[in-house]
Parts: C-alpha cells; structure tokens; sequence
C-alpha cells in the first residue's frame, strides 16, 4: 500500500521473520518500534500540513499573472489517509501482537559444557544440593557413595558405616538438602533395607521396616515413595502407613515425584521385551499411563527429572546404543499450548545419562561416557598386568580346547568375533542390531554358542558355524535364555535364565538341557531358582548359583542331585581346564579373583582388584582364563565423568 511507511513495512517483515535470531523476541520491542513509527507518522503529518496552508498576500503585491499550479490536498483529505494509515498500522499491530504471543517459544538447547570430575571412575545415580553433586561410583571395587562441587574438583567417598562391607545404592536426596536416601546390598539382593544417611555428615538411620530397590522423596518431604518388585509403594517419611500405590508392568525404577506433588514418574524395565520406558502415576494411585508411546521403537527411555519450576521433564534415550539427553515441555504461557514432542539436546560421540536440573535451572547435570576396555593378563609370579591380544576393546573371552583359538565380544559395540590367538584371521559372526554375550566353542570347534539379544528382544541362545553366516536361534519360545555350555560330547547345552533381567526375582529361573539331536529340552530335578551353569570338563557335575549369586552348589549326574559347595558370594566363574577348581570374581570385602577347590572346599584369593578400574562387558564385569590358566580381566580405559551442561530453556 502506497499509503503506509516504509519503516511499517520493515517492522512487518521482522515479525514475520522465519530466523528466530534476526526477528522480534519479546513483544515489548515491537512496541517500541511501533510507538516510534507514529510519533513519526504525526511529525510528517504536521509539517505537510503547514506547507499546504494559504496565506493572504502582500498589499503592495503587483498583479502579474501566474503560473498553474498543483492543487495542494485538502486537509480532510490529508486527516482521512492518515486515519486509514492509523486504522492499518492498529489492525496489522495487533495481528503481529497476537502471533508474538501465541507462536511457540524456541525450543531448549544446549549452549556449553564443563567437565566436573576427571577420575574416569564408572558413575550412577546423580542427585544435587546445589553447590554439591551426590553419586555412585565404584571405589576399590565397591559401590560407594562419593560428592564433589558443582564447579568441579576431587572427589570424596562419603562414609557409610556398617557392620559388613556392602555396596550402597543412591536414590534421592531430601527436599531440605539434609540427607540423602540410600540402598546398603549385597551381591545381587533384589530387594534391600531403605536408610537416611545424613549430610555432609552424621550416623545413618533406618527407615522403619522398608524395603526395596529404588525410592524418592515428595516435594514437602512429608512422604517416601519407594520400589518393591513390580509395585510402587507410598509411606510417610517416618516408614509409617506404607501402602501400595499401583503394580507396574515391569521393574520400576527412578521414581520422581513432579514439583507440586500430583503425579510421579518412573522408569519401568521390561524384561520379556528387554526395554524401558517412562510412566507416569497419579498420586493418589490413578491414572497409570506409560508417558511416551510410539516415539522410540522399542523404548529406551530412563531416569527422569522435572525442573525446579516444572516447566520441562528431562530424560536419557538411547537410540543403536547411543544415549542422549531429552526434554519436554510441560508448561506453556497464557496464550500458549505446550508442545509434547521431546526435543533433543544432546549429540556427539560421547554417550550423556541420567540429567539432573540445578536448582537455578540454569544447568544440566550430567554424566557422560565414552567406553572402552583393554584385555589384561595377570601374571601370578611377577603380580603384574600386561596387555593381552593387543589389549583389544573386548569382553566375554573363551578359547578353543587345543588353545589355537579364540572368539570373543568387542566393546563397546557388542558383535561376536572370533580369531587366532595371534589375532590374525578375524572374522566376525555376528551385527548390530544384535548385542552378543558368553560365547563357548563347541568340543570339535566347529560351532559357537552364545546368548544374544536386540531392542525389544529377551535374551535367547544362538549358534554359529565357526567359519561365519547367519546366527541361528536354538529355541523358539520367547522367553529369557542365558549362559549356554557344552556337554563334555558336544551333544547336549546345559543353559538357565536371566534373572537380572527380571529384577533378580528369586524362582523366577531354572536349569535346563538340551539335547543337540532331538532338540528335546528337559530341566534339572531341583533347580528351581537357579541361575549361571557350567558344565565340568569331564561331563561328571554341573555348578550353578542361586538368584542372589550368593553360593555355589553342584549337581551330580549320577545321583541326580544338587549339593552346596561353598557359601561365598561371587560374579562370573569358570571351571579350570582340568576340573579341579572353580575361577571366580569374588563379591567379598577383599574384591578379586578366587578359586574353589572342588575336592576340599577350600577357597583361595589369587589376585586383588583393590587398585584395578575394571570395565563393564555385556553383562557387567567379566573374568576369565589364558590358556595357561593366567586371569585374564578387562581394565576399563574409557572415560565416564560427570559435566555441567549450560542450556537454554525458554
């Protein structure tokens, strides 16, 4: 319109501008422009008139005659354009108002980033005070509870006291910032006493007669809502008037409750599909839903945190086993709906976990990782490491009967290979999306067993011919199958359960053969609740644990029957090659690598982890042997630290 300004045109053009950072951010600037623009307007408006007004002329002025000249407008004329030009500029502003305040707000993202630790030590369970960071970490083989700065510094493990060496889980820390709530277990306890462990110092107390795996606090700290099994339960912070809030379709973990105490969210592991995803309850019980459906196939969402305010609930995704971090918006202005879509705020090689909000909402709190492991032996006559094949990023080792040999999982990737022990003729069996885990060579080296599983998948077992081609699953049923070992004849495959797949529920497994000819599966007389076999080199026994990993008992084939061989709590195990002892990891006080002697019993530490960072194979660490029988161990050299995110969060 040749009737409006210039400059209306431009402030037009900038509202509407598609570059978030060259158009107006706050209404506020646009009246200021517009405000300017009629102060102007009315300036010229003045001035034209002024020029077109008609003064009388000089009485001495001789007559001549005068040129023709431009009819100057008229003044109503003048006052209805600037009326109409008045009119538009008001219609065009309001319009331009109105979709400043209704447009959706740029979304969250992240600005920088500052490293907080440098030990490289594996951490968990991150919560804030705001001047500290609170977590897990694993100190000299053992769960513990460690703080440092929120500025960064040296970590310091926190004292935990108590008359037996455990490890300690953290769930949460208290409204008021005076006590963090925490798990002491042992081994693989489902289920633990919930105690307050008060900082930045005092003597731990127990909450009431509660158990369970995870927990949190309500906003007013007047409640405590804590994890058991499968169920949700609520009680006061005492440990009094506990009650059942709902059963969850899987394991409930991370639960959170949002900032003005109507809903929690949590975080539930599915173990027939091998996933997890985020749910949301009421808190009155009602109204469970799962959070997010449809958006990662299958789910892999965990541990999540709302903001101070509760304007955005962020979260960890993990996507072909990269994990980043996610917010939503939960609150929109007056004028605005909030969008649902989960924005992505993180992207990088490196993998970023569990966030946590500061208290000025101003930073995210993060831990980030990048995995790697080095394959080490310990030499038993000079008690030192050294690099064995190469020090390869690998896990889950076992060798051939002859010692030429070797098939193995990388890390962090999870395929399966296999080599000579020299390392040439590598060959891999196995491809993303499988993630492989605890292959054994058969007798006559010409096939691997191993178990495997993909996103939404149980864990099921699988073999392989030796010289590659596709994996070939053993059993149809869709349920969780783990730690396949071969008869002594190559006939048979002795395998159990996965129970840490199923919250180590106790009963929840057994021990089960197959015959490689008919493919009949029969199960063990009495091995209801048993996990982990491994069959004895010479066919005669079969050495299983029970869910809690906290002994060993050996069966006999002779006279069908299962018998304890040693009460000791312990991880991974092997037999020896001549079947005389028991290799194990040992979940004692003196962290290391033990072995049992099946003839007397007796039970011998051969190495110390107490000075070795270890890193997590597929199913967390892993011991084993060298051909000549010397531990073999992976040391983790990846780096696993906890950073600060600066982000923007409109």
């Amino acid at each position: 319109n040749p009737d409006l300004p210039p400059e209306f045109e431009r402030i037009i053009n900038k509202a509407l501008e598609k570059d978030c950072d060259l158009r107006y951010q706050h209404a506020s600037d646009i009246r200021t422009d517009l405000k300017r623009l009629r102060r102007d307007t009315d300036s010229g408006r003045s001035a034209r008139v002024e020029e077109g007004s008609i003064l009388p002329p000089p009485e001495t002025a001789p007559e001549r005659p005068e040129r023709p000249q431009a009819a100057a407008p008229s003044l109503p004329q003048t006052k209805r354009r600037a009326t109409l030009a008045a009119v538009a500029l008001g219609v065009v502003a309001m319009a331009i108002l109105a979709y400043l305040l209704t447009r959706p707000p740029p979304p969250p993202r992240v600005s920088g980033y500052v490293q907080i630790t440098s030990d490289g030590r594996p951490k968990f369970g991150l919560v804030t005070d705001g001047s500290r960071l609170y977590f897990q970490e694993v100190v000299s083989s053992r769960m513990s509870i460690v703080q440092v700065s929120a500025i960064g510094g040296e970590t310091a493990v926190i004292a935990v006291p108590s008359r037996a060496p455990l490890d300690v889980s953290l769930a949460d820390i208290a409204p008021n910032r005076s006590e963090l709530l925490i798990i002491p277990f042992s081994g693989t306890d489902a289920e633990a006493p919930l105690w307050f462990l008060p900082i930045p110092a005092g003597t731990p107390r127990r909450l009431g007669d509660l158990r369970g795996h995870d927990g949190t606090w309500s906003p007013d700290g007047q409640r405590i809502a804590y994890a058991d099994s499968q169920d949700l339960y609520v009680a006061r912070s005492d440990g009094s008037e506990s009650h059942k809030l709902t059963r969850l379709p899987g394991t409930p973990y991370w639960p959170r409750w949002s900032p003005d105490g109507r809903v929690l969210r949590l975080t539930v592991s599915d173990a027939k599909s091998n996933s997890s995803s985020l749910w949301q309850v009421s808190a009155d019980g009602s109204n469970l839903h799962q959070l997010i459906t449809g958006w990662n196939n299958p789910p892999a969402e965990c541990c999540g945190n709302w903001t101070p305010d509760g304007k955005y609930f962020v979260f960890a995704s993990t996507r072909s086993t990269k994990s980043d971090v996610w917010a939503i918006r939960e609150k929109g202005s007056f004028l605005q709906k909030a969008s649902r879509e989960p924005v992505r705020l993180t992207a990088g090689p490196m993998n970023f976990q569990m966030p946590v909000p500061s208290t000025d909402e101003k930073k995210l709190f993060v831990i980030g990782s990048q995995p790697r492991g080095e394959l080490v032996r310990y030499d038993l006559k000079t008690h030192q490491y050294a690099p064995y094949l190469s020090g390869i990023s690998a896990s889950d080792f076992d060798f051939s009967r002859d010692g030429e040999w070797v098939v193995y999982v990388t890390l962090p990737e999870g395929t399966l290979w296999r080599s000579r022990v020299d390392g040439s003729e590598r060959l891999q069996l196995s491809f993303p999306p499988m993630q492989a885990a605890l292959p054994r060579w058969s007798p006559n080296r010409k096939q691997i067993a191993f178990m495997a599983t993909a996103p939404g998948k149980p864990w099921k077992i699988y073999l392989v011919s030796a010289d590659g081609g596709t994996p070939q699953q053993v059993m149809p049923e869709e349920r969780h199958e783990a730690d396949p070992n071969w008869s002594a004849d190559g006939h048979s495959l002795v395998f159990g359960g996965a129970p840490w797949a199923q919250g180590w529920i106790a009963g929840g497994t057994a021990i089960h053969v197959l015959d490689m000819k008919t493919h009949q599966v029969s199960t063990l007389p009495g091995s209801e609740g048993l996990y982990s076999p491994r069959w004895s080199p010479d066919g005669r026994h079969i050495v299983a644990q029970p869910a809690n990993s906290q002994k060993f008992l050996i069966f006999d084939w002779n006279s069908q029957k299962w018998a304890d061989l040693a009460s000791v709590p312990a991880g991974m195990f092997a037999f020896s090659r001549d079947g005389n002892f028991i290799y194990f990891d040992g979940f004692t006080a003196d962290a290391g690598f033990f072995r049992l002697r099946i003839s007397d019993r007796r039970v011998e530490r051969l190495v110390s982890w107490k000075d070795l960072r270890r890193a997590n194979g597929p199913l967390g660490l892993w011991v084993g042997q060298a051909p000549d029988g010397s531990p073999l161990v992976v040391r983790d050299v990846g780096t696993q630290e906890a950073y600060a995110l600066d982000w923007e969060a409109p």
